[in-house]
């Protein structure tokens, strides 16, 4: 018996089919368009996503007798908000986690509603990439959408919805949403009545593992699958990627390096940072989670390679792989689309610092992969602040495919890097809640269990890791010194587009 893994991501759905845990016996990728109408929006078309899925659920399962598939599990890009009518049709583009366009939806939710009580009602503060601030976006700039709304979903919910035809959710990805009782692992009332909507709006919430329903005909004719096949809740992308890394238990951290950057640490009991640096969502295997999360990680160096060199990844890498450990005084500030945690700033800009003519492209690259280092560190070095176990890091994400940036993450961390072999990530996690779902285990904790360990194992410099460590308060200065500039410089732009 097999099942099926479903990662929504930003740029496109993986999809893979797994009979021994942890291993992906096919594996297919369908890529998708990211639209930006606007200077700080991420929009995209959810038709685009199914179309997508269901495609490669057609090329993953051909060949694959239908009694073999037993369930599906669902991953995906946490925060979006999907908008659907009574018929099923959306209404207007997903905007995405990384969109930027509510920076006074959450001026109001945190200065106005008040972070303390945002606190006590969902564990977190509002940022700009959660949900809640893009209904109360939607209500004030198309209210005329928002009145024809039945269902307000998150991107990967959409999936399960046109699998099934019911709309459900997580507790992983409901955490996102901030209207969501990360504690008692329910719809917030309180925060459903700020936003003035009802619960009958929103999806019915499941723990990840558990089965929320079965392909119903009209997806059986879409995607090849058999009618009846059972589908999990799924979870957010980070919580799938952690059961997918067998991360589960506290002591291990788990760091995702993909378009966005993560550091996610498992924890047995609900805890929140009282600063809101760090978010507290509930995880896939039924305890909670913090983490930390930066929006350009592997996006900065893709920007890098591909908007602005025009090259490709296995030559610049090359080149850094020949410049010295610190890039020589060289800094980057990887804030292309603003940040989210711990700095929760729209308008923070990604930025070279300390150029000189002794600089070559081969330093920049390096500044590159350093800088969103130092930017995810900044995550762990909070974590260290509230005295949570850090002893070594495993890595998952499209980051992995190179040992450079996998030696300067253990370098700068000082600790021993984990990365897998093949990584399943997401998908895999997503397939794993499916088995656990169908029976075939009892338990997230014991299907991770039987996962076979194929690591490549990063051990630290002590050499380097002494360079990063003078490096790093200046990198945390850099952004304190530029944030008025920043704010100024979004201001001059807003007026600019006005003209």
């Amino acid at each position: 018996m097999g099942y099926i893994g479903i990662d929504l991501g930003t740029s496109g759905v993986k999809l893979i089919f797994m009979k021994k845990v942890g291993v992906a016996e096919r594996q297919v990728t369908k890529e998708y368009p990211i639209h930006h109408p606007q200077a700080g929006w991420s929009e995209q078309d959810p038709e685009d996503w199914w179309q997508a899925t269901a495609e490669g659920l057609r090329e993953l399962t051909e060949g694959i007798e239908p009694a073999d598939i037993k369930a599906i599990g669902v991953s995906g890009q946490m925060h979006g908000l999907v908008v659907v009518d009574k018929k099923g049709d959306v209404l207007t583009p997903a905007i995405l986690w990384n969109d930027q366009r509510t920076d006074e939806e959450c001026e109001y939710l945190n200065e106005v509603i008040g972070r303390d009580l945002l606190t006590k009602y969902t564990g977190n503060m509002a940022l700009t990439g959660f949900t809640a601030p893009k209904i109360l976006w939607l209500k004030k700039h198309k209210p005329e959408v928002a009145e024809r709304a039945q269902f307000f979903m998150l991107p990967k919910d959409y999936i399960g919805y046109k699998l099934t035809g019911a709309c459900f959710t997580d507790v992983s990805d409901a955490s996102g949403t901030l209207y969501f009782n990360v504690k008692e692992r329910t719809w917030s009332k309180e925060m459903l009545d700020v936003l003035g909507i009802s619960e009958s709006m929103l999806p019915t919430v499941h723990e990840s593992y558990e089965i929320a329903g079965t392909v119903n005909e009209q997806a059986a004719v879409e995607t090849g699958l058999p009618t009846g096949v059972k589908v999990a809740a799924g979870a957010g992308d980070n919580a799938a990627g952690a059961v997918g890394s067998a991360i589960i238990d506290e002591g291990t951290t788990l760091v995702s390096l993909g378009t966005s950057g993560v550091v996610f640490s498992p924890q047995e009991h609900y805890a929140v940072d009282k600063g809101n640096r760090l978010h507290s969502f509930c995880d896939a295997s039924g305890k909670w989670h913090i983490m930390g999360v930066m929006l350009s990680a592997a996006a900065s160096l893709k920007w890098w390679v591909e908007d602005v060199q025009h090259g490709n990844f296995d030559a610049l890498l090359a080149e850094a792989e020949g410049a010295p450990a610190g890039s020589k005084g060289l800094y980057f500030l990887p804030y292309l689309s603003g940040e989210r945690t711990p700095h929760n700033d729209p308008n923070a800009r990604g930025t070279f610092a300390g150029l000189s003519p002794l600089h070559t492209r081969a330093d920049m690259t390096r500044a590159v992969l350093e800088g969103v280092i130092f930017a995810l560190f900044e995550s762990v070095d909070i974590l260290k602040q509230l005295h949570i176990p850090f002893s070594q890091v495993k890595v998952i994400g499209g980051g992995t495919k190179s040992p450079l940036w996998m030696q300067i993450l253990a370098d700068l961390f000082n600790v021993r890097v984990i990365t897998a072999h093949d990584p399943g990530g997401p998908a895999i996690g997503a397939a794993i809640l499916a088995a656990v779902g169908d029976g075939a285990y009892q338990s997230v904790q014991e299907a991770c269990g039987t996962m076979d360990s194929t690591d490549v194992i990063y051990e630290p410099k002590e050499s380097n890791h002494a360079i990063y460590s003078r490096m790093y308060p200046l990198f945390q200065k850099l952004y304190v010194s530029l944030k008025d500039v920043f704010n100024e410089m979004q201001a001059i732009e807003g007026k600019s587009e006005e003209r």
